[in-house]
């Protein structure tokens, strides 16, 4: 479940192993670039960590967050 922490929306994800924690984030750039919205994020071998905020709002949860939030929750 995405957690609001500090101003973002923060989410880990873990995985069976490295290759599917990155198949995962090469999942999530795809649709991160297509939305124009990107993560800041971790990836420690089957551990996927995502912060979510708008810079151009100031660093704060927007509905752009959230809509990405939304769209990664879908690559699962």
């Amino acid at each position: 479940m995405w957690q609001e922490v500090n101003n973002q929306l923060h989410r880990s994800f873990k995985f069976k192993d490295f290759n599917e924690a990155f198949g995962f984030m090469c999942r999530v750039a795809l649709v991160a670039e297509k939305m124009d919205h990107h993560p800041n994020w971790t990836n420690i071998y089957n551990t996927v960590e995502i912060n979510l905020s708008t810079h151009d709002a100031g660093d704060v949860i927007t509905s752009k967050d959230r809509a990405l939030a939304k769209e990664i929750d879908n690559l699962l």
